[in-house]
Formats: C-alpha cells, sequence, structure tokens
C-alpha cells in the first residue's frame, strides 16, 4: 500500500497547468495551487503510457519467463507507468506460449515495473506482402481463434489488415467484442481503409510505416488515415518517420499518440538481439534486420517527449500525444491525467525535460539503473 506523498512544481492537471503541490498514495487526493513561488523548476507530467511495446533491457515479449516483467521494469525506468505487451506474427502455438507467460503480469503488477494493462496483438493478421519485421507467419483471422487467445490473455488492442478476405467482417466482430482494433501492415487501398473504420476499427498502426503510402491518384492507407482517424499511433524517434510527416499527420489526426515499438535492444549496448524469432541488429541509433529493413526502435517515451519539444510541439501538447491520447483510445479515465482520484502514475522532469522521478500507482520507482 502505498503512502502518502506530496510532491512540489508545476503541475500539468486535466484543466490545466497549476504551480503547487499534488499528494498522492495509490491515487492522487488532492492538487493545490501554493501561495509562495515555486522555489522549484520541476514540471510533473502525467506518467507515460506505451501501447505497443515488443521489448527492452535484451527481452522480447515472445520469450517465456520472466521476459515482460524485465521489460515492465525497465520502460518504468523511462518513464512509463502503463504498457501493453506486444507480440510478433508467429506460428500460433508461438502466440499462445507467449500469452500465457504474459498473463501473470497482467493480472498483478510486479512492484518497480509499469502496469501491464493487457496485449496488443500485432499479427498474425496481417497481409504478407507488408510484413515490415515480422516474421513470414501471417494468417487469416477468426473470431474463434481470437476469443482462444483473449482467455489466455486479455487482448486489448488488435492489428488487422483489413484487405484480406473475410478481416473485415472480422473487424466487425472483434469491435463488437469491445476489442479496439486497429489497420496495420497493409497493403489495402484507401477504399479498404474507410470500409475497415466504418466496421468499428479505430486507429492505425504505427502511421506511414508497413501500409499502402499516400498519392494523390491513389491515397493509399496513409490517405485514409490522414483523411478519416481520429486516432493512430507514430513512432517518433525522428528515424521511422520525418519531422514534417509528423506535423503532417498531427494536423490531420486529432488525437495522434507516440509509442515506442521499442525491442529487445532498448537500453541495451549496439549488438545482435531478437525480435520474436527475427535476429535483430542495434547499430547507429536504430535497430535492423539483416537486410537494413528497420524493426521496431530503441526509442524510450521520455526521448519520445523531448523528441516532440525539439520540432516545436509546446510542452502540454507533447504530454498529451506520450499519455492521455492512449488513454483515451483505450477509454482509461483513471490514467494519462493527474486529477483527484485518478491513479498516481506520474513523472518529475526537470527544465531540460529530464527524468528525475516515476511513480507508478504511487509507488516512486527506483531509477539508479536508468
Amino acid at each position: 500500500m502505498s503512502v502518502n506523498q506530496q510532491l512540489q512544481g508545476k503541475i500539468l492537471t486535466a484543466t490545466g497547468w497549476v504551480e503547487g503541490n499534488i499528494q498522492f498514495s495509490e491515487r492522487i487526493t488532492s492538487i493545490e495551487p501554493s501561495a509562495a513561488s515555486s522555489t522549484t523548476d520541476h514540471v510533473i507530467l502525467p506518467g507515460f503510457i506505451d501501447l505497443h511495446v515488443h521489448g527492452a533491457g535484451g527481452k522480447d515479449t515472445m520469450e517465456a519467463g520472466d521476459a515482460v516483467e524485465v521489460i515492465a521494469r525497465q520502460h518504468a525506468q523511462f518513464g512509463t507507468t502503463s504498457l501493453l505487451a506486444t507480440t510478433m506474427t508467429a506460428p500460433m502455438s508461438d502466440i499462445e506460449a507467449a500469452l500465457l507467460a504474459i498473463q501473470p503480469s497482467i493480472r498483478q503488477r510486479v512492484p518497480g515495473s509499469a502496469r501491464v494493462l493487457g496485449v496488443h496483438l500485432e499479427g498474425p493478421y496481417i497481409n504478407p506482402g507488408k510484413l515490415g519485421a515480422q516474421p513470414d507467419f501471417a494468417d487469416v483471422g477468426s473470431l474463434a481463434q481470437v476469443k482462444r487467445l483473449n482467455a489466455i490473455a486479455p487482448i486489448k488492442l488488435i492489428t488487422v489488415a483489413p484487405e484480406i478476405e473475410g478481416h473485415l467482417q472480422l473487424v466487425s466482430e472483434l469491435c463488437a467484442m469491445g476489442m479496439q482494433v486497429q489497420i496495420g501492415h497493409t497493403l489495402g487501398t484507401y477504399e479498404d481503409g474507410v470500409a475497415a473504420l466504418k466496421n468499428g476499427a479505430k486507429g492505425f498502426t504505427h502511421l506511414y510505416n508497413a501500409m499502402s503510402r499516400l498519392d494523390h491518384r491513389a491515397p493509399g492507407m496513409v490517405g485514409a488515415a490522414l483523411a478519416h482517424a481520429e486516432f493512430s499511433e507514430i513512432i517518433p524517434d525522428l528515424l521511422h518517420v520525418h519531422p514534417g510527416a509528423i506535423k503532417a499527420a498531427m494536423r490531420a489526426i486529432p488525437h495522434l499518440y507516440c509509442v515506442t515499438d521499442s525491442t529487445a535492444a532498448s537500453g541495451m549496448p549496439d549488438g545482435q538481439y531478437m525480435l520474436g524469432r527475427q535476429v535483430v541488429h542495434k547499430c547507429l541509433g536504430g535497430v535492423r534486420l539483416e537486410d537494413g529493413t528497420l524493426a521496431g526502435s530503441t526509442l524510450t517515451m521520455d526521448q519520445a517527449l523531448r523528441n516532440l519539444v525539439s520540432i516545436g510541439l509546446d510542452l502540454e501538447d507533447a504530454s498529451k500525444r506520450v499519455s492521455t491520447y492512449a488513454a483515451d483510445y483505450l477509454g482509461l479515465t483513471e490514467r494519462g491525467r493527474l486529477a483527484v482520484g485518478t491513479f498516481a502514475d506520474l513523472v518529475v522532469l526537470d527544465s531540460q525535460l529530464n527524468l528525475i522521478a516515476v511513480y507508478v500507482e504511487g509507488e516512486k520507482i527506483d531509477l539508479a539503473n536508468a
């Protein structure tokens, strides 16, 4: 049980900035303006929420054992207070084994780690012609199969290529189950994207990457996202997407939010790692397959925040894109914002936006290894 704690600084609340004090245990109990001017330059923001996490600390979500515990602990070191453990396209037996290993971390948060909210199933229901860094095990989905996987561990988000025969109906069925369905790893047309959105899909997986491109005579899946989406994830490592393309997406998509798409190489030195069944190489600030294809990232959410500010966003807007909008996308009203009664998931930053402290549900995370 968290003890009562208090922090002082410039606090980004659900209704705007407050200079004062925030008190909390597991949940926030009060946010009060200070009568005297603050003696600290600390900024207090909602904890970061990452809905696309494959790994960190040398571990991959497709591994068994303590992999997800290590991943959740590592991401907490960089300000992520909640995440979705994200799977890879793989044989169904591998996916089932991964979900079995993930489930205990969803059921109970390990001290010192981020809250694992559930699973993002990124494949196998994708287009085999747009695998990106996914292994070549794409498959046609069925409601019965997804229900079986969901019984092993709760699937909160699922990536689907809607142009595959039968997948448009699957999108509708999954949305009726209460899952968030997003479009990704797709060769679908603009029209395919519009149809999927009409059938209940709400977002797009790592916008621009692994999807049919925008052309003025063939808008593709990127065009469908820019023209119609309310939500989409994007990887702001400034390697996957040019800053100009990020800005274009922000003007078009009201609730564009950031993910890391992080791999086992996140937080680790250059070298060779696993991404599902694929060998990947960390070098030159990125993660790639042998043929040079980008294969996830080593981005952390605190760096994502700094990257957004570096390309011109104000801090409040940037904060929403690494926290609030992701919470809104999943319908989480008690995370992603600082207000009385919400979980005490928060980060404390200095004037240069470097992490000073992280709290997950009121527990202070030891940043000694960050």
